[in-house]
């Protein structure tokens, strides 16, 4: 998720202790931040004017709903071109994790599966900047990516990943070897996802899923099921309500995106569980998550998230299109989500979301891994905000 717009407070009033089983990498092996040298950068571009969101039921042509009722058309995708301006890197494998960089018109998209992470930009070939080794023989893989709240100076990335002992956080810039900055979060035959996103005093959040283990996610001893605050170099951050302890909140099962609003106001997290997917806000002096905010009992696989002052959006790989929720005023939502982009107008099943500014996102798609992918599939997309306007009474 990109730090800019990643918020979340600080002061959690919760008391809850990490023993054991976090393992902090040394060091003296290169990765403190301070020994980084400064890398290439890539490519910035100048922000994007996208048309409202569109494409055909998987964005395989058709016309496109434009600015003010107008309409245009739109080839179908031959091969890896795609002729759908909003869409700005093409055939790749389903995408788990998008970062907008500096700029707004280029990203870093993450494949699953295969570890890669790619630079994504309209007009050229995704281009990769990072291959983490990954175990993606469950449903884990390289499942989050947040840039560092100063990637502009040292151009640092961090990314979640399964690897064959542990799930574990990296860090990387481009042309570098990605280096551990937490492991030992436990690994299962199962929900080995995890989720990143940077609040606003810089520190990293991460959300992992309980390894199949639904014990271990009130088990105060175990990184398992959890919501993470750490710093750069894996430790607890500097105002997380114990100190010694990494752990903000507790009880997830399958996380498939967190995000925060750039005010300050809000932070998000989806789980999909046993019995509903669910969206929960984390909540200063909540240690367990318990109430959803949101619930699904269909179940459409929540995933990537984003959060604005008036409204969250949700993704869902089991259902096309996004789940918009409308924020009250008292703090909580005013009437059931609305799906948007669930129809020829949409680009099937979104993975991965991430916020330009707030007008604009960044999307993944995963067409490859349960709908009827078009040949320019998996693609990184920008769309403009699914609603808008103030907060409702």
């Amino acid at each position: 998720m990109r730090s800019a717009s990643r918020v979340v407070a600080t002061s959690v009033a919760l008391g809850l202790l990490v023993a054991g089983c976090a393992s902090f990498p040394d060091q003296s092996n290169g990765a403190n931040v301070e020994n980084w040298q400064p890398q290439p950068q890539l490519t910035e571009a100048p922000g994007p004017q996208p048309s409202a969101p569109g494409g055909s039921d998987a964005g395989g042509g058709g016309t496109i709903p434009g600015p003010n009722g107008t309409a245009r058309s739109v080839p179908p995708p031959q091969g890896c071109t795609d002729f759908d301006q909003n869409v700005i890197g093409t055939c790749m494998a389903p995408l788990a994790a998008v970062a907008a960089l500096p700029g707004g018109a280029t990203g870093l998209a993450a494949e699953r599966t295969t570890g890669r992470v790619l630079a994504v930009q309209h007009g050229q070939d995704p281009k990769p900047v990072a291959t983490i080794g990954v175990d993606a023989s469950t449903d884990g893989g390289l499942t989050g990516l947040a840039l560092s709240p100063t990637y502009q100076q040292d151009q640092l990335v961090y990314a979640y990943v399964t690897t064959a002992t542990d799930n574990r956080v990296m860090r990387f810039a481009v042309g570098d070897t990605p280096k551990p900055v937490l492991t030992g979060i436990p690994k299962g035959p199962t929900h080995n996802r995890g989720v990143l996103a940077v609040d606003h005093s810089g520190a990293l959040l991460v959300a992992t899923g309980d390894a199949g283990n639904p014990a271990a996610a009130a088990d105060p001893n175990s990184l398992a099921g959890k919501v993470l605050r750490i710093d750069g170099l894996g430790k607890p951050a500097g105002g997380n309500p114990n100190p010694n302890s990494a752990v903000v909140a507790s009880g997830l099962q399958d996380p498939g995106g967190m995000c925060t609003a750039a005010d300050g106001s809000s932070a998000w997290v989806t789980d999909q569980t046993d019995s509903a997917d669910q969206l929960y806000r984390i909540t200063p002096g909540q240690a367990q998550l318990s109430s959803p905010a949101w619930s699904w009992p269909d179940k459409p696989g929540v995933a990537g998230c984003a959060a604005f002052t008036d409204e969250i959006s949700v993704a869902t790989v089991r259902k096309p299109g996004l789940q918009v929720l409308s924020l009250a005023r008292t703090g909580g939502f005013s009437g059931k989500p609305s799906t948007i982009m669930d129809g020829p107008e949409g680009y099937g099943l979104i993975g991965a979301m991430d916020v330009i500014d707030q007008n604009t996102l960044l999307v993944g798609t995963v067409n490859k891994d349960g709908s009827k992918p078009v040949s320019s599939d998996d693609r990184a997309i920008i769309i403009p905000k699914p609603n808008g306007g103030q907060p409702k009474d």
